[in-house]
């Protein structure tokens, strides 16, 4: 069987087919950012699995369901670039 990809098709390679390997990367980093954090400041076990989800699932949610199919690290780099470049987009006309 053949397939005919168009010229213009981007063709990405994702882990397990959902989630870019540089997106990967960086949340594997944030996740043991947070893990060493936890394992540092709480001694409840509790405690530190209730932080960890909390703050690694909205993240991980976000990476595997993408922004408009945008890479994690674009999309932080554009927000970097907004705060630090503020400019006034809209104007009102009267």
């Amino acid at each position: 069987m053949k397939f005919i990809f168009p010229q213009n098709y981007n063709f990405k390679n994702k882990f397990l087919g959902i989630i870019d390997y540089s997106t990967l990367i960086i949340n594997i980093i944030f996740y043991l950012f947070i893990f060493s954090i936890c394992n540092l400041i709480f001694s409840n076990i509790n405690i530190k699995i209730f932080i960890f989800i909390s703050t690694c699932f909205p993240i991980f949610i976000l990476s595997i369901t993408g922004l408009n199919n945008e890479n994690i690290f674009l999309v932080l780099l554009y927000i970097v670039k907004f705060f630090k470049n503020k400019c006034v987009y809209l104007y009102k006309k009267y």
